[in-house]
């Protein structure tokens, strides 16, 4: 018996409201021996309230010494297990931006880059572009011809776009592009199965022409693909933990792997402010609220220490909107690590905090990695974080006689 099986048979309805907020990229390291991480350093008093109320823990995104992907990461957090469902980015960023995937299509994720021209690339990112200056450009590509298959692509935010490949007898197993580097060229595109070698040949296809189109463009003069993936099929909240579920996110990404599992994606806010008022806007609607918090993880990815530490203060005065609201689970914690040390995603558990009135109280007074370890969840692999979840909500009967 799996996770879905057991909440299937021992779910029940309720009038609690369950709130999960995630600071993508949250936990950190410190950037010298004896230091202080992120967290550690920021200010956040409406944090450290919800601590000394409720409980922590650490969580493992996947298992313990993987490095996660935003995909496989919030699976775990929604309850999935993220060895069983694996959804590649591609289908999670179309999906996010609402386009249509068929039976027939491979989705890759797309970032626009700088490169030199030696053929290197110099920003991985094209110095995040702004959307009003990719957005033409992904557009352009659709000027590409492949024989044999039609070509889609779409932008999404910054330097990333959506580029689809319909056609029949297409795998998506196929290795990313981008070598997570800089001073490097871009990697070819590689098939890692038979079904998959044409899917391969269509992306180097699509790679050369588009060369070709953006070779003139200062910032944005390639690009690298990432995450191929066809149309996945998971299991709906409602399915299987009887939730009515909403999500609220700026990026399209988590909109994607939101409605994936079956929640409604509410809005199209662009600030935090703005996620906290639809929260309130739509409170009566729904039993379970995701909320995403981008900036965390990006200011990580660039290394930047202090940014960070804003952000996660930034998301401190934020709670007193969330909390104002009264839910009867309240739960703040990360898809992964990104810490600014390291500039990437990391295998590193991730705080997490659980609010409710029916919390088991534990010594941890603040919301740090540090205090999480000593937490009363203690550390579990994130995939029972949802159980743990309705449990507090009472939305759980009991097991056997």
């Amino acid at each position: 018996m799996d996770i879905h099986d057991l909440t299937r048979r021992l779910k029940e309805k309720s009038d609690s409201k369950i709130v999960l907020l995630v600071a993508d990229g949250l936990g950190g390291l410190p950037m010298e021996p004896g230091g202080k991480t992120e967290l550690e350093t920021a200010r956040h008093p409406h944090l450290d309230d919800l601590a000394a109320k409720g409980v922590l823990g650490l969580l493992h995104p996947v298992l313990p010494g993987i490095t996660p992907g935003s995909g496989p990461g919030h699976l775990g957090i929604f309850g999935y297990d993220p060895l069983k469902y694996e959804i590649g980015r591609g289908a999670l960023e179309a999906t996010g931006i609402g386009f249509a995937l068929t039976e027939n299509d491979v989705a890759v994720r797309g970032n626009f880059c700088t490169l030199d021209a030696d053929g290197n690339i110099t920003d991985r990112r094209a110095g995040r572009i702004p959307t009003e200056k990719s957005g033409p450009l992904a557009r352009r590509l659709n000027a590409i011809k492949i024989p044999g298959v039609k070509i889609f692509v779409e932008p999404v935010k910054e330097h990333r776009f959506v580029f689809v490949m319909r056609g029949e007898g297409l795998g998506g197993n196929v290795l990313d592009t981008d070598p997570q580097d800089t001073g490097v060229p871009p990697l070819a595109p590689k098939a890692t199965d038979g079904e998959s070698q044409r899917t391969a040949e269509i992306a180097s296809a699509f790679i050369e022409q588009a060369r070709e189109i953006l070779k003139d463009e200062l910032k944005a003069n390639g690009l690298t693909l990432r995450g191929f993936a066809p149309k996945p099929k998971l299991p709906s909240y409602q399915e299987v933990y009887g939730l009515r579920a909403a999500a609220i996110a700026v990026y399209p990404m988590y909109k994607g792997l939101a409605h994936l599992v079956g929640m409604t994606i509410l809005g199209s806010p662009q600030t935090l402010s703005e996620q906290v008022a639809l929260l309130k806007e739509s409170w009566e609607k729904y039993d379970f609220f995701f909320l995403h918090f981008k900036y965390t993880d990006s200011t990580g990815e660039d290394g930047n220490f202090e940014a960070k530490v804003k952000r996660i203060e930034e998301l401190d005065a934020a709670i007193p909107g969330v909390t104002a609201l009264a839910p009867s689970v309240l739960v703040v914690t990360a898809d992964h690590s990104t810490p600014s040390k390291l500039k990437s995603h990391s295998w590193h558990p991730v705080p997490v905090l659980l609010a409710s009135d029916t919390c088991r109280p534990d010594s941890c007074r603040t919301f740090t990695e540090n205090a999480a370890i000593m937490g009363g969840l203690g550390q579990l692999e994130a995939k029972y974080l949802m159980l743990m979840a309705l449990a507090h909500a009472g939305r759980l009967s009991k097991y056997g006689a």
